[in-house]
């Protein structure tokens, strides 16, 4: 037999929120990909929003600044490195100290070149697609029940996938829309470790394969 669960569940019972609870819970599930955003409580969705804006176009704005203002052409992976290394989502004091040599084809020349990049521009070239995500963020809060906006005022918002370690992205959202936001403690595995709770607790997760919340 073969079930299904939203991968947003199984962020958010990996993430350790209560799911099973009467009460509101916010996840925002960061992929390569997508990014889902939902509103959960009594072990299901209550409601959902998916954009296709995440990790890799968060690395694609990367590779066309590098190609628009240094004239520098680089690789997937060499954007990615430069996410992870000195990408930030939210101006933090030791901004201009945070840099790093990039390699790459210089467009004019054809040959290999290096150039020294910040992290304040690094910023600047995601500033895009971050905004779309914490648009999504802000749509789904505006159609948020009253009652479960309320708990997740108390509780927070709750950040998974690969994408919440970009650093300062929990602050971006959070200065956003005025709710504090957390970086769950293993961002990447959250999805895997819920669906593994999901089996070991079957009986009293069960519902969480019938999709929607029945209290809703």
């Amino acid at each position: 037999e073969v079930r299904l669960i939203d991968e947003p569940v199984a962020a958010a019972i990996g993430a350790g929120l209560p799911v099973a609870e009467p009460t509101g819970n916010m996840i925002i599930d960061i992929g390569g990909g997508t990014t889902e955003v939902a509103v959960l409580s009594l072990q299901g969705t209550v409601l959902s929003e998916s954009v296709r804006v995440a990790g890799d176009e968060l690395s694609e704005a990367i590779t066309q600044y590098m190609k628009k203002v240094h004239n520098l052409v680089i690789g997937e992976r060499t954007a990615e490195d430069i996410k992870i290394r000195i990408g930030s989502a939210y101006p933090t004091p030791e901004d201009n100290e945070a840099a790093m040599e990039v390699r790459g084809l210089h467009l004019l020349s054809g040959l290999p070149r290096t150039v020294t990049i910040k992290r304040p521009e690094i910023r600047e070239s995601m500033a895009e697609p971050l905004s779309v995500i914490v648009d999504a963020v802000k749509r789904t809060l505006e159609r948020t029940p009253p009652e479960l906006a309320a708990d997740i005022i108390d509780r927070g918002i709750m950040l998974a996938g690969g994408g919440a370690l970009l650093k300062g992205l929990d602050t971006l959202i959070s200065h956003e829309s005025g709710i504090v936001t957390h970086v769950a403690a293993d961002p990447l595995s959250c999805v895997v470790l819920g669906t593994g709770r999901v089996l070991e607790n079957y009986k009293q997760l069960e519902r969480v394969f019938s999709g929607r919340s029945r209290n809703m």
